[in-house]
């Protein structure tokens, strides 16, 4: 059991994939209960969020030492935040909760958390905005696979 549990917190820590991969996983390939994976997938996805957020602020913060890298660094930012500002301001926390909440490549804690840095949301902000959108996202992936195994039921024939 132990494995499994350390199979999904693995899964739920790739890049691009998250929870979207380890929650079926668990549910499906391991015939875990789907409470039992919703809920280490969830937390561990939770976690990813800050553990993201944390080391690009530590690891810009560095990178943005060398003059030149900053200049570059600043007006892609200032022209970033131009451009998206009155969509954040607009939808603040829900709006970035809804884009890591939905399930589908490219969004996710990892892109959430550097969407929120480059445009200076703020860690809190992130922070609340991480547990909406994993929890949506969790939610949705848990009702898919729970259904889609059953499903499935309907088709094959177990001996």
């Amino acid at each position: 059991m132990l494995r499994e549990f350390l199979w999904l917190i693995a899964f739920t820590f790739i890049p691009f994939l998250e929870l979207r991969a380890s929650i079926p996983l668990g549910i499906i390939k391991f015939q875990m209960s789907w409470w039992v994976v919703f809920l280490v997938c969830i937390i561990a996805n939770i976690l990813l969020g800050p553990i993201i957020y944390g080391f690009l602020h530590y690891f810009m913060r560095i990178f943005l030492k060398i003059n030149i890298i900053n200049k570059v660094w600043q007006k892609y930012v200032e022209r970033l935040q131009k451009r998206v500002s009155p969509y954040v301001e607009r939808w603040g926390v829900i709006g970035v909760g809804l884009f890591i909440g939905v399930p589908l490549p490219g969004s996710g804690s990892y892109s959430g958390a550097a969407g929120s840095y480059v445009l200076g949301l703020g860690f809190k902000k992130f922070f609340w905005a991480n547990i909406l959108g994993v929890l949506i996202a969790g939610v949705i992936i848990t009702i898919i696979s729970v259904t889609g195994n059953h499903a499935w039921s309907l088709f094959i024939k177990i001996v």
